[in-house]
């Protein structure tokens, strides 16, 4: 199968996968018991005609699957609504949010990838010695502990007893400025964490298995430095596997900004996601969700667009 056939086919999947969520997402909020309206009066006494007239303005009278499509029709514009606590349009609330949750991803994405294969590299050159074990633990630790936990602790560490960081992020300061991106240091290493050292272990484990292979024992043969041996023909070798784990990181990593948002008090689309889930905002709840999935879908696109890339056998 050639590369644009593999994509398109890829796509339409993909295409399939996003319909499928948009649906659950619909749905998930459509079916829970009362609606947007008993929420909305749940407090007040209010005359019939105006029942009516706000069932009207949610087209609650309509079949669900009539709701559906006026829902996802104006989605697929940027229009998910107005927020039933602020009266503001959700993509409005989303749209000054996401510039935060961003840079926080990008810089979280940084650290695993800046840590994880340079450590990957070293503890597999190093196999079987101290270096290697250390690294082995500290990813297994940092695979296992809670971000949640981890972002506790470096906040009582290097904000409340060293007062190295601000506890709370700095307001009215320009996202790029520096007293932002320095506070931004320590979500995006909780953030990271695990991320890196999931891409640690599968560094480590494909560069000791390439070692192994005739090829290096010929590069080595002719003379050439453990340096071009392990950096030019090994670790090239060993990150096609390791580039398409690091794609799909970046939906762990969406994921993640959720609970590290809500610990740092960062002011970004996760924190507005559990802000709006107590309030049941449901508006925004489907529109950050779809939002969410969508970003993991395409994520795994783009992890399969590089993998066939590397590696055409995957087309096939």
């Amino acid at each position: 199968m050639s590369l644009q056939r593999y994509l398109i086919k890829r796509l339409l999947l993909t295409v399939f996968i996003l319909f499928s969520v948009s649906v659950l997402t619909f749905s998930l909020v459509a079916l829970l018991p009362g609606n947007v309206v008993d929420y909305i009066l749940q407090f007040q006494d209010v005359t019939p005609e105006l029942r009516a007239e706000l069932y009207d303005q949610y087209n609650l009278n309509e079949p669900i699957w009539t709701r559906y499509l006026l829902w996802v029709t104006d989605a697929l514009q940027g229009d998910f609504g107005q927020s039933l606590i602020s009266d503001r349009s959700v993509g409005g609330a989303i749209a000054g949010r996401l510039p935060q949750t961003v840079l926080l991803g990008m810089l979280g994405f940084a650290i695993s990838i800046g840590i994880g294969i340079p450590a990957g590299v070293i503890s597999a050159v190093n196999k079987g010695k101290t270096t290697d074990e250390v690294s082995r633990v500290a990813a297994l630790l940092g695979i296992a502990t809670p971000n949640f936990w981890l972002g506790l602790m470096l906040i009582l560490v290097f904000s409340v007893e060293l007062g190295w960081f601000r506890v709370i992020p700095p307001v009215d300061l320009p996202l790029l400025s520096f007293p932002m991106l320095k506070f931004m240091i320590l979500p995006a290493i909780t953030l990271g964490t695990a991320s890196a050292a999931l891409i640690m272990r599968l560094t480590r484990s494909a560069m000791v298995e390439q070692l192994n292979k005739d090829y290096v024992r010929t590069a080595r043969a002719k003379g050439l430095s453990e340096r071009t041996v392990i950096i030019k023909h090994v670790l090239r070798n060993s990150l096609i596997s390791v580039v398409t784990v690091a794609a799909l990181q970046i939906a762990f990593i969406v994921d993640g900004t959720v609970v590290v948002e809500q610990v740092f008090s960062w002011p970004g689309v996760g924190r507005l996601l559990i802000q709006a889930i107590t309030q049941r905002d449901f508006p925004i709840i489907q529109a950050v969700v779809l939002l969410v999935a969508t970003t993991i879908v395409f994520a795994n696109l783009f992890a399969d667009i590089i993998y066939s890339w590397l590696d055409p056998r995957i087309r096939y």
